[in-house]
């Protein structure tokens, strides 16, 4: 089984009870890593001080995606050769990305600019990826 990066856009769902069956899969195989950006994102919503401190245990498990400054080189690198070809990414967007082609994992997003990165880059998409939730 291969690792599993996950989107912003899958951690949503998931958190609120109605997300995909391949989180609670991943979760439970030990093959999820965790983008720093999707942690920030994560916990920029609108949370109690209790569903907080729940969420950042929860996160705490997890494993984390290397973002070293190397990474951040190669997400800068990578925005720049998908905007050559006329396709703009934001640095989020391109971070969660580098994080999955680092890992040499899957990405699962509900997010379809990941779609239109995969025609570009070997980005390997998990099942509802760009399903435009």
């Amino acid at each position: 089984m291969s690792a599993l990066v996950i989107d912003t856009s899958a951690w949503i769902p998931y958190l609120a009870g109605s997300g995909d069956d391949a989180v609670s899969e991943a979760l439970d195989e030990g093959r999820v890593y965790l983008s720093p950006v999707v942690a920030a994102e994560l916990l920029s919503g609108r949370l109690t001080a209790r569903e907080r401190r729940q969420l950042e245990a929860g996160l705490e498990d997890l494993p984390m995606c290397a973002a070293d400054r190397a990474h951040w080189f190669r997400v800068g690198a990578l925005r720049a050769s998908l905007q050559a070809k006329g396709l703009t990414v934001s640095t989020p967007d391109a971070h969660v990305t580098q994080c999955a082609l680092d890992l040499g994992a899957e990405l699962l997003s509900y997010d379809g600019i990941f779609v239109r990165v995969a025609r570009y880059l070997p980005l390997k998409l998990a099942g509802g990826a760009g399903s435009g939730r």
